[in-house]
């Protein structure tokens, strides 16, 4: 049966720790976004010697479980000298995963911004950093916003795979409180409830964006 008493007890507990899972989303999301962005511009580059590599890049990363990728940063680059904590590992698994992801939704909003635009920023003489600064980016990025929303949202309700390189994250903190007293119903049950107060408001604006934008284009 439930038991008041105890979850008010682990409460502060798990709290605790979904400042970890909340640090670890935001700071993943932060690296995938930029990352996402170098693929993208290296995918699109001219050269073959960059738009090669970053397509290869791009498909092994994706076609590989973020599982994987987190248990060799964390476990099997030691062997070789290089060692990070688990919330370091944790962080560059998510975001470097979720670049590749991102990759495409920016390669999306690049593409859709009309050839007049370049023809336009050509005709005024910008050099290429100038347009994609004061041209191109901003007029591709706002579409893609509910999209990079989704994905923010997802990699927060994918943090509970990192307890497999002993982040004590949310799922995990959990799961040890459960295993002290044997008793899982109410740390796991408080967990899930928290995933969904997250979770659910940020897909609601997410969507509210959406509609946003999508009636500022027409």
């Amino acid at each position: 049966m439930w038991d008041w008493n105890y979850a008010f007890e682990v409460l502060p507990e798990i709290l605790a720790a979904l400042k970890i899972t909340v640090t670890v989303t935001f700071v993943s999301f932060a690296l995938a976004l930029a990352g996402g962005l170098v693929l993208a511009l290296l995918r699109r580059s001219k050269s073959k010697w960059l738009s090669w590599p970053a397509a290869a890049v791009i498909e092994f990363i994706r076609s590989t479980p973020i599982l994987v990728q987190a248990i060799i940063l964390f476990f099997v680059l030691p062997l070789y000298g290089i060692t990070f904590s688990a919330f370091t590992a944790g962080v560059i698994a998510l975001g470097l995963h979720y670049s590749t992801y991102l990759s495409e939704v920016y390669r999306s909003g690049i593409d859709a911004v009309q050839k007049g635009q370049w023809e336009a920023a050509q005709a005024l003489n910008f050099s290429k950093s100038q347009t994609w600064i004061r041209i191109i980016l901003p007029q591709a990025i706002p579409p893609i916003i509910p999209v990079l929303g989704n994905y923010l949202i997802t990699m927060f309700k994918e943090t509970p795979i990192l307890a497999a390189i002993t982040l004590m994250e949310i799922l995990a903190t959990a799961e040890e409180i459960g295993s002290e007293s044997w008793r899982y119903l109410e740390p796991i049950t408080i967990v899930g409830i928290l995933f969904l107060l997250l979770s659910y408001p940020s897909s609601l604006l997410v969507s509210y964006l959406e509609k946003r934008l999508n009636r500022g284009q027409t």
